[in-house]
């Protein structure tokens, strides 16, 4: 009865959809309504037929011969699904990334029904040439989904009940789809989760063989999982993770943007060569805990040297520990800027823009070749001139002999990083653009321009998109230094600043252990001057405490000593005696509300609690009604 509703309701829609192109709300699934509106901006005829495009046995066989091995690797996954789905009237279609059935297996009878409608090798079913059906939707959406009956645009299509999978390589390029189809009147409710596990075979073997000569990492959540199907499987090279199958991504929140660009150390604790811990297991560093088993490589294969990150010295910060949105930003950044697309950087004084281009620079394809990093408010307006472009010998008084080839040509190969660009004098700025447009640089008294080749990065602290006689940049150099604009979050927004705390107090080297109330102090303070000023206390803290010290809160600057008053004054111990837990719990809440203007959410935020407890705490100790 309500498969007969079902089908009636869908043949309202139909009806409506012909004379309104819409449908009520929750009729029709919003995957299939796109699908519809689709084939209706291509002027396809709901009650019309599929245009007949066979092709010839001939080009079946050169199709085939191009996708033997994604068909061989289909065949163990084929033959599970038609044994899984059981019974008559089933067949079992592999197609390739275009939506051209490649193969068919299943039941006879069905399949000449099927074919009367082209579901039969060398017929495509992609949108443009099948209107909604599973195969074609699943290629578009790049999701698994079900196509049911009068779902199908075509009238004629409506005698099929059809799922399919994408089938996807470790890179996340698709390859093909899956799909079982049947009778419409068959409606079986785990019909997409039978052809999933079907594609995680196939990929399963897809992966093993594109990675054999790489370490792979096995993870699940049940230790009999570790080498079936439905494990995750992640594949480096170096540590540098270069591949990863669907489930993995799922798992560990990861984008496909992430191969070829984050670390083992960007994901899990610890370092590759180490993994699985004694326990058999691994920790990412969101938490979450999987069982897993390293294969080393079965043949070693000759091995990159991996680009050296950026060292720590005085004159540059220490590289914060990016979280989860920033190394997301990054991945994708990287890939854009390897693509050639112009990345701009924007950011409150010492948020980490510099340490974000180098991680991108020695990320990227340019690894190999130079950072120039070029501050544009330190250098002096009478020689930024010369010293970004260059110049020849003589081309002016107190020139030198050689003459200079400029910092845009020493950038070259690699990646030219305009920290500050809103402080470039808007004369040099015609000229920057035209050697984006142009990709050549004209030294001062040179008779030709020299080519140059570098990935750009601009960074800024401040808006530029404005236009009017401020706007510190040109409208069309704007658009041409933003093509992809990075927005880097101060350090009070991170919710894990506790852990970062400690992260970079251990990179300091040897030294004592924070007390408890110094680092909620520090966690809770909101940290103006972002990363640079945190890295410059702990180094500060560091030098004073010495290998074997303590750190006191005197040692903490002028600017974090009221805070540090009050939370001593609120931990004092009584009769000389000890503070115990909860009076540095207090102290820590009493500092967070106060570095906060008493702001509940913030002070929350800062101290990695609730806002429940900030609330709690702050009424049993008596302090005004925080808001």
């Amino acid at each position: 009865m309500a498969t007969h509703s079902r089908q009636h309701a869908l043949t309202q829609a139909r009806l409506l959809f012909n004379q309104q192109g819409a449908v009520p709300g929750g009729i029709v699934a919003e995957p299939i309504l796109r699908s519809w509106r689709r084939c209706a901006d291509l002027g396809f005829d709901m009650r019309g037929v599929r245009r007949a495009e066979l092709m010839t046995q001939g080009e079946l066989r050169e199709a085939q011969q191009r996708n033997e091995a994604l068909r061989r690797l289909s065949e163990p996954a084929m033959s599970y699904l038609r044994r899984e789905a059981g019974g008559s009237g089933n067949l079992v279609i592999l197609s390739d990334a275009q939506g051209l059935v490649l193969d068919s297996d299943g039941d006879a009878g069905f399949a000449s029904r099927a074919s009367r409608v082209a579901l039969m090798p060398g017929a495509p079913w992609d949108e443009a040439a099948a209107g909604t059906n599973a195969i074609g939707t699943a290629l578009v959406e790049g999701r698994p989904i079900t196509v049911h009956g009068a779902e199908h645009y075509f009238e004629p299509n409506r005698i099929l009940t059809c799922a399919a999978v994408p089938i996807t390589d470790s890179e996340g390029r698709t390859l093909g789809v899956l799909d079982l189809s049947s009778q419409a009147r068959d409606i079986r409710p785990d019909v997409l989760t039978l052809v999933r596990a079907a594609v995680d075979l196939i990929e399963h073997r897809l992966f093993e063989q594109a990675y054999e000569h790489h370490a792979v990492l096995r993870l699940h959540d049940h230790h009999s999982g570790l080498g079936a199907p439905g494990e995750g499987l992640l594949a480096f090279q170096g540590d540098v993770l270069i591949g990863a199958n669907r489930r993995a991504l799922q798992a560990l929140g990861l984008a496909a943007t992430a191969l070829g660009v984050y670390r083992y150390s960007d994901v899990f604790d610890g370092v590759l060569e180490r993994c699985p811990d004694a326990a058999g297991r691994v920790q990412t560093r969101t938490g979450a805990s999987y069982h897993a088993r390293l294969r080393l490589p079965r043949s070693r294969a000759p091995q990159p040297v991996a680009p050296a990150l950026p060292g720590i010295d005085a004159t540059r910060p220490a590289a914060p520990s990016f979280d989860a949105a920033t190394l997301g930003a990054l991945a994708r950044a990287v890939h854009l800027s390897d693509a050639g697309v112009s990345i701009l950087l924007q950011g409150e004084t010492g948020v980490g823009k510099e340490v974000f281009a180098r991680q991108l620079h020695a990320r990227g394809k340019r690894a190999s070749g130079p950072f120039v990093a070029v501050n544009c408010a330190a250098l002096p307006e009478s020689l930024i001139e010369s010293e970004l472009f260059g110049y020849e010998d003589g081309a002016f008084t107190g020139a030198r002999r050689q003459g200079s080839k400029g910092l845009l040509r020493q950038a070259h190969g690699g990646v030219l990083f305009l920290d500050e660009i809103g402080d470039m004098p808007l004369m040099l700025q015609s000229r920057l653009l035209r050697v984006l447009q142009t990709r050549e640089v004209s030294p001062l008294g040179a008779a030709r321009p020299v080519p140059v080749d570098f990935a750009l990065v601009c960074a800024t602290h401040r808006p530029l998109a404005h236009e009017g006689a401020d706007a510190p940049v040109r409208p069309d150099l704007y658009f041409r230094i933003a093509e992809y604009t990075v927005t880097l979050e101060p350090l009070r927004a991170r919710a894990d600043r506790l852990e970062l705390l400690r992260a970079l107090w251990a990179a300091q080297g040897a030294g004592p252990v924070l007390p408890p109330l110094i680092e909620a102090l520090l966690a809770a303070y909101p940290w103006p001057g972002n990363y640079r000023q945190l890295v410059a206390v702990l180094r500060t803290l560091h030098v004073l405490a010495g290998p074997s010290g303590v750190v006191d809160a005197d040692m903490l600057p002028a600017e974090l000593r009221p805070v540090a008053d009050n939370a001593h004054a609120a931990a004092a111990p009584p009769e000389g005696g000890t503070a115990d837990l909860q009076s540095m719990t207090d102290a820590a809440v009493r500092g967070a509300l106060a570095a906060h203007g008493g702001n509940v959410s913030r002070a929350a935020r800062a101290l990695g609690v609730h806002r429940s407890t900030v609330y709690r705490r702050a009424a049993a100790l008596g302090l005004p009604r925080a808001r």
